[in-house]
């Protein structure tokens, strides 16, 4: 019998390598995505059609975390950060930065992952891309680690439910690189902060994901204003 994997997909061009990844693993994966009303909703119908390019079954989980705001992707008042420079978004904690929401991604995916006696949980954090998120390092996984041994019947019976960060050390072309090995189809994939028909080019994810490609010599498909 094939080993079970749950694997958060928001749709991205980091969650949708961690799936194909998954799948390379040879995990028989199962897609959890997210809709909590984030300002970029169009992430969703990337994560459907990648987890439908991959042959995999996805479950969508709706909350509002617009209810109490707090970042520029659930609280419409709050600007995304625009035509931003590299070094400058590593200064501090983005507005982007949404409360905890790997902490609520990953008790999901918990949840998920010991209902179906799975083995592994994969996540697509990136501790380089964005340094400011503080649960996206190596220590916050470490931590949640200990919180999937510890609050589970799985974990307390010695199979611990593992999360598995494959990208969170490798830089955006190294990634990029990685999905070409793994044929993930990036005109699929969805990673602006902006819920427009075309991607705007100018927030801190395009501006990231447009210059990796840039530097790897290679054209990004997704349509751009």
């Amino acid at each position: 019998m094939t080993d079970k994997a749950v694997v958060l997909l928001s749709g991205g061009l980091d969650s949708s390598t961690v799936l194909y990844q998954g799948k390379a693993d040879g995990y028989e994966c199962y897609a959890l995505s997210f809709n909590y009303q984030q300002r970029h909703q169009r992430e969703l119908d990337a994560a459907r059609d990648i987890a439908a390019a991959a042959g995999v079954t996805q479950q969508v989980i709706s909350f509002d975390l617009g209810l109490w705001g707090g970042s520029a992707l659930t609280d419409a008042t709050i600007n995304v950060p625009r035509d931003r420079a590299p070094e400058e978004m590593a200064t501090e904690i983005p507005v982007t930065y949404v409360p905890a929401r790997n902490t609520i991604f990953l008790s999901f995916g918990l949840a998920y992952a010991e209902a179906l006696e799975a083995k592994r949980v994969y996540l697509g954090v990136n501790a380089l891309d964005y340094s400011g998120y503080p649960d996206c390092r190596p220590d916050y996984i470490n931590a949640m680690q200990q919180v999937f041994k510890l609050g589970t019947k799985q974990g307390r019976e010695g199979r611990s439910i593992e999360i598995i960060s494959p990208l969170i050390e490798l830089k955006k072309t190294e990634i990029i690189q990685l999905g070409n090995q793994l044929n993930v189809p990036w005109e699929k994939t969805w990673s602006c902060y902006q819920g427009g028909e075309k991607a705007c080019g100018v927030c801190d994810s395009c501006q990231l994901r447009l210059k990796a490609f840039q530097e790897l010599g290679l054209t990004d498909p997704l349509p751009y204003l």
